[in-house]
């Protein structure tokens, strides 16, 4: 019997515990994806449920996540497997156990390039549009006129959110905004909401998302807040390349594009104010 064989008859695919975050977040940070310091913590609180780990012999190989934000919709992330382990179907019977968990919800995910065709073929999904990383450098200062995260009440916020989010998340939304090593700014007009920032700390430099705004100069200021909340710092902004302004906005600070994925969908592209998002919260979570 070939090897490959004898490792997949000694493989398990288990529910990840909370303290085995930590290696998905590793895993990430090994395939390049510079992960936030406090992502293995928040994003597995956001479902529990949701966080798997491959084992051959009890030793971690491989993980994914299939996180359920409600019943009709979830994303799929954190799909890797340790190089040595790769092309032997352990990739696959991690894809088959994150579909069976999400069972008929849409499914988001952002994949790397190299893989659209795995998960076309194999899952199914359809591409909508790239999501392009941006690098550039914290300077500058914060612009007049926004005020502190903390100072928006959290409903309006969490109403905000959802109409450039498929599905209410009021349970991660609660601890990013409020995480550790991180800044968050709003713009309010007449008592409402008009946009919102967060940058948080990454194994490499800062990271912001999400960074949502009703209008281009609404964002603009946003991101020149968090932008000079870390001087002397790399920073990174994922953006919807179908988002002209967002795109505008980047280039106009001189920022590089680093890395790209293709945004998929199991069914249909959900219906989102793409327009109003300048920032992607996460690659890993949507």
């Amino acid at each position: 019997m070939e090897k490959s064989h004898i490792e997949i008859k000694r493989l398990k695919i288990r529910k990840m515990k909370r303290d085995e975050a930590e290696f998905a977040i590793q895993m990430a940070a090994g395939e390049g994806w510079n992960p936030g310091i406090h992502d293995g913590e928040i994003f597995y609180d956001t479902d529990p449920d949701g966080f798997f780990i491959a084992e051959i012999d009890e030793k971690p190989v491989g993980c994914v996540s299939a996180v359920a934000y409600d019943d009709s919709f979830g994303f799929f992330g954190f799909y890797v497997v340790k190089p040595e382990f790769r092309k032997k179907g352990i990739g696959t019977k991690l894809t088959e156990k994150s579909l069976e968990n999400l069972g008929n919800r849409n499914i988001g995910l952002d994949g790397v390039l190299e893989n659209e065709k795995k998960y076309q073929e194999l899952m199914k999904f359809k591409s909508f549009y790239s999501n392009l990383r941006f690098e550039g450098r914290g300077e500058g200062e914060v612009p007049n006129g926004l005020v502190k995260i903390s100072d928006v009440p959290f409903e309006s916020l969490l109403e905000y959110d959802r109409e450039m989010f498929p599905a209410p998340r009021p349970v991660f939304l609660e601890k990013w905004i409020k995480q550790p090593d991180s800044y968050a700014f709003a713009a309010v007009e007449a008592g409402k909401l008009k946009g919102y920032g967060v940058i948080r700390k990454c194994q490499n430099g800062y990271k912001i998302g999400p960074l949502f705004a009703d209008d281009p100069i609404t964002a603009e200021k946003i991101f020149l807040a968090l932008k000079a909340s870390v001087p002397d710092e790399a920073i990174y902004l994922d953006v919807p390349e179908p988002n002209k302004k967002a795109m505008e906005i980047a280039k106009k600070y001189e920022m590089t594009v680093m890395f790209k994925t293709i945004r998929m969908y199991s069914r249909e592209e959900p219906d989102i104010n793409l327009e109003k998002v300048y920032g992607v919260t996460t690659f890993e979570l949507g």
